[in-house]
């Protein structure tokens, strides 16, 4: 599809594009400037960021920027998104990314995949790249082992931070995560709430080395992502598996 085309379509479902950043200055006004192409409504979100990328992203016509001073976590960054977009009528969202880890065009794959207000897509990023940091793959395949745990449904990339999301449904959902544990939350409360989550091929770009961005923090977030892993597990063994069961035993 046309770039023309997809946004068109993207206007007729009242689908924005969100993109939410934290001192990415160095490729936030490109990856503004591709996505726009695509986008009836792009909502830029500064989360906090201290290095000039809210100015960069400021001087992008046709964005509309949400920004706060205090750097609050991705998660909050994307409820923010999901908030303004709904304010202005809109009834989805797909987020990208950034860094420049994504590319515009692949906007397109969500739109042929369909739209419906009980799915939420991952992009699966299958892209073989030399550059690929060794840690993504291991990270990945235990975000995708405890989701399969919380919810029994397999996915192939839980951490991809390209998704279309129904916003009028997640916005009821109740959250407990601001930063990056909410993408992982949020996968799980929308099966929970009878959400369909699927995956979609998207294409990925890894930076060289010494061109990555990640805010990142190994021991803290590995440590705040445990923890809500563990409770989500717990959650799944005493409410939500007992309440599947008990469904469809009664045929619900």
């Amino acid at each position: 599809m046309l770039s023309c085309e997809i946004k068109q379509e993207l206007g007729r479902l009242r689908c924005a594009v969100i993109v939410p950043f934290y001192n990415n200055a160095s490729t936030v006004e490109r990856v503004l400037r591709e996505v726009l192409q695509y986008a009836p409504l792009l909502v830029a979100v500064d989360d906090g960021s201290t290095d000039g990328s809210g100015k960069s992203a400021a001087a992008v016509d046709g964005v509309d920027l949400v920004s706060y001073p205090v750097n609050r976590g991705k998660g909050h960054a994307l409820r923010q998104g999901f908030r303004y977009a709904l304010s202005k009528g809109y009834d989805y969202a797909i987020t990208i990314d950034a860094d420049g880890q994504h590319f515009a065009d692949d906007i397109g794959n969500f739109v042929l995949h369909g739209f419906s207000e009980n799915t939420l897509l991952v992009g699966e990023r299958v892209t073989p790249s030399p550059d690929k940091p060794s840690g993504n793959s291991k990270a990945n395949n235990i975000s995708n082992f405890w989701f399969k745990a919380e919810t029994g449904v397999a996915l192939a990339d839980t951490q991809s931070g390209f998704r279309l999301y129904p916003l009028k449904k997640i916005n009821s959902m109740h959250f407990v995560c601001s930063r990056y544990a909410f993408e992982v939350e949020v996968l799980v409360r929308a099966v929970w709430a009878g959400i369909t989550v699927a995956n979609i091929p998207v294409k990925v770009y890894y930076p060289p080395a010494g061109e990555r961005v990640s805010h990142f923090r190994p021991l803290l977030d590995f440590f705040r992502i445990s923890m809500l892993n563990t409770g989500l597990f717990i959650a799944a063994l005493l409410y939500y598996y007992p309440k599947r069961f008990f469904c469809r035993l009664l045929g619900k």
